[in-house]
């Protein structure tokens, strides 16, 4: 195997450009949710698409759709050799609150060996150790590649990813590959490898709460007058018991446990409950399912969580109003077996039942994707375990993850094909919160890795 693309990409020269232009990437402040951003998320696009034309990649194209663009190259001048689909997401979460960011959000700071800035590690930082990973061996190959490579990178991600859902469902045979690869996981813990090889699927949803036909004095009408958030509060208390469990009726039938196996290479994993209690939670006690560790709590086990409860009056000072309409914001997570479709009808209809007395509810669905196992027993997964062994010099674990990557489920469904998960962030690095990180030993450590797996697939 050549070692050329891995000198490239440990060149401390090449190091330092490589952060200098995250650091450009990272200043666009590409939030997918809010209007005000359309412009931003089409420059990150062209920035995107110009690197990738820069450093060699064939066919870069911005291809429009109902909403952010997405990015698609290939270079395919590799017979006989698989194809990789390399995966990865511009957007970013709002940076909000400002307030608890220690620098700003969109100037990406170094400190402690570590780059801050919103997007940082979810998921521009690790999305460009694919691009230049691809850099090192396009430089190294003299402008070929050890396989056959294409790119696909979306701008709505973090809304749902229905533009890109539909790219992959229209358009197989412009995708056709072997298996995709992924950097949009952690590590679970600092300096140790790890494979993510299972995703909770997720439904975000709306309810709607109506009461009068506008807002109205609580002096003269409180006590007759109907009030949206007193309905919200008594649904959202019946949708869970004090010890987590769902109450929802069948909600947990189609849940599937994980295997013996699995559980017990859980129980190997260095994992101290009290400091991640302390430290990454920040809570004075933990909660959830009683009888479940909290691996299983957040990898194997369906959960409910309000996120907000926008309406009425929010300002500073007080205004007596009983508002006429207010909204709950509210997500599950699913487990393998569990069907989102089927999820989602068993919550709306008991949601349905539970309106008050002179309360109207509508329940809207946002977004919705599905829950994911990867199988291990494939030579993909094989040399991605050896690439980060070599790079970091100890044995790669496997995990699974509670949060959710809709596009595996579908590169699955539409593509047939199984996804490489190799994330590289932390589980400090501050995902969708002020103060998002990516290490940046881990950023370089990445790339190399990256170069070090395609280059086995393609041996």
């Amino acid at each position: 195997m050549s070692s050329a693309a891995v000198t490239f990409a440990q060149d401390k020269s090449n190091q330092q450009r490589f952060l200098n232009e995250l650091k450009e990437l990272l200043r666009i402040p590409s939030v997918s949710t809010l209007p005000e951003h359309k412009d931003d998320l089409l420059r990150a696009a062209q920035f995107l698409a110009d690197e990738l034309k820069r450093i060699g990649m064939e066919n870069v194209e911005i291809i429009s759709t109902g909403g952010h663009p997405l990015v698609y190259c290939d270079w395919l001048k590799a017979p006989g050799k698989p194809t990789v689909l390399s995966y990865g997401h511009y957007d970013v979460q709002p940076p909000d609150p400002l307030d608890e960011w220690k620098t700003p959000p969109f100037e990406p700071t170094e400190r402690n060996g570590n780059i801050y800035a919103r997007g940082a590690v979810d998921d521009k930082g690790q999305m460009y150790m694919h691009v230049k990973a691809l850099e090192a061996l396009l430089a190294a190959g003299k402008g070929t590649l050890p396989l056959n490579v294409r790119v696909l990178l979306e701008g709505e991600e973090e809304v749902g990813g229905e533009s890109i859902a539909k790219f992959v469902a229209n358009n197989p045979a412009r995708l056709k590959a072997d298996f995709a690869l992924v950097s949009d996981t952690e590590m679970f813990a600092p300096d140790l490898p790890t494979l993510n090889v299972g995703l909770r699927g997720l439904i975000y949803t709306e309810i709607e709460a109506t009461g009068a036909k506008i807002d109205l004095h609580s002096g003269m009408y409180g006590g007759a007058a109907p009030n949206p958030f007193f309905a919200l509060a008594q649904i959202i208390s019946k949708l869970k018991d004090e010890n987590g469990k769902i109450l929802i009726p069948h909600f947990y039938d189609r849940v599937q446990r994980p295997s013996e196996q699995e559980l017990q290479a859980w129980k190997s994993l260095p994992f101290n409950e009290e400091h991640y209690r302390e430290h990454e939670v920040g809570s004075k006690e933990l909660t959830g399912e009683p009888g479940f560790s909290v691996q299983e709590r957040t990898w194997s086990r369906p959960t409910l969580e309000v996120h907000g409860m926008p309406g009425g009056f929010i300002g500073a000072g007080a205004k007596t109003v009983i508002p006429a309409k207010a909204t709950a914001k509210i997500s599950m997570r699913i487990v393998p077996n569990m069907n989102s479709e089927e999820v989602f009808k068993l919550y709306s209809d008991f949601v349905m039942s539970l309106a008050p007395k002179g309360i109207s509810i509508k329940v809207k669905l946002l977004s919705m994707g599905e829950p994911m196992i990867i199988r291990t027993d494939n030579r993909f997964v094989k040399a991605a375990t050896e690439a980060m062994k070599e790079v970091f010099g100890k044995d790669t674990v496997f995990i699974r993850s509670g949060g959710s990557i809709p596009i595996v489920a579908e590169f699955e469904k539409h593509l047939k094909i199984p996804s490489v998960m190799m994330g590289f962030g932390l589980p400090d690095d501050n995902l969708h919160a002020p103060n998002e990180k990516f290490h940046i030993a881990n950023f370089y450590r990445g790339i190399e890795s990256i170069i070090r797996f395609l280059q086995k697939v393609g041996a």
